[in-house]
C-alpha cells in the first residue's frame, strides 16, 4: 500500500482520537454546571450597543438569579452577556473555538474551555440548558438558531426548553415569513412549529420567561 495512504490512516485515527476526546472532556466540565442558560448573538456588538447592553442586562438578571450564563465565549453578544453575569459574581461560562488566527476569549468568562472543532464545541452550546436566547446575529446565530429549533420540533431532547428570540425589529420579518410561506404557502411546517420559539424586546421581558424554570 504507497506510503500516502498510510500517512492518511494514521492522520484519520489521531483526528478520530481526538475528537472523542473532545466531547469526553466536554460533557465532564458540562457536568458540573447547574441551571445552565445558553446565549447566542453576533460578534460585532460593541458597548452602548442597544443589543450589547440588553444581553449584559440579562446575564446580570440571571447570575442573580442562581442561572449559569453560557455562551461561545467570544466578543459582541457573547462578551456582553459574560459581562453582566461576571458583574452579579455569577457562573459565567465560555464555550470557545480555537481558530488559527485565534478567537480571544473574552475578559469576564470565570469558567473557559476550548475545542478545535466546530461541530464539538456547537454540540455543547446546544446541550442541557433550561433555555436558548438569541439575539441579533449572522449567519452562525442563524444556523444555531434553526438546529436548536429543529432539536425542539424532532423532540431530540429530553424534554422542550424555551427558544427565545431577542429584538423585535431584527427577527419580525423572518418569523412572517416562517409563517406565511413556510407554514400557510408551503405547509412545511405544523402550526405548532410555529409555537417552539418566542419573541420579545428586551432582556426583563427574557428573565420572566426563564426566572420560574426548575
Amino acid at each position: 500500500m504507497p506510503r500516502v495512504k498510510d500517512d492518511f490512516r494514521e492522520t484519520f485515527q489521531w483526528k478520530i482520537f481526538k475528537i472523542m476526546a473532545e466531547f469526553i472532556d466536554g460533557f465532564h466540565f458540562l457536568a458540573d454546571l447547574k441551571k445552565t442558560i445558553t446565549i447566542f448573538g453576533s460578534t460585532s456588538f460593541v458597548p452602548k450597543n442597544r443589543y450589547y447592553e440588553e444581553a449584559r442586562k440579562l446575564g446580570w438578571l440571571l447570575a442573580k438569579a442562581g442561572f449559569t450564563v453560557i455562551t461561545g465565549g467570544g466578543p459582541g453578544i457573547m462578551e456582553a452577556a459574560n459581562k453582566g453575569a461576571f458583574e452579579a459574581k455569577g457562573e459565567s461560562v465560555g464555550i470557545n473555538i480555537q481558530l488559527p488566527e485565534g478567537q480571544r476569549m473574552n475578559k469576564y468568562v470565570t469558567k473557559p474551555i476550548g475545542f478545535n472543532y466546530f461541530f464539538v464545541r456547537k454540540v455543547m452550546l446546544s446541550f442541557s440548558s433550561q433555555a436558548y436566547v438569541f439575539f441579533p446575529g449572522g449567519f452562525g446565530t442563524l444556523d444555531e438558531f434553526f438546529e436548536m429549533v429543529t432539536l425542539v420540533q424532532t423532540k431530540k431532547l429530553a424534554k422542550p426548553v424555551p427558544v427565545i428570540a431577542v429584538g423585535k425589529d431584527y427577527w419580525r420579518n423572518l418569523f412572517g415569513w416562517l409563517e406565511s410561506e413556510v407554514y400557510l404557502k408551503q405547509k412545511s411546517v405544523k402550526a405548532e412549529n410555529l409555537k417552539i420559539f418566542q419573541l420579545v424586546d428586551s432582556a426583563k421581558e427574557t428573565y420572566q420567561l426563564i426566572k420560574n424554570i426548575k
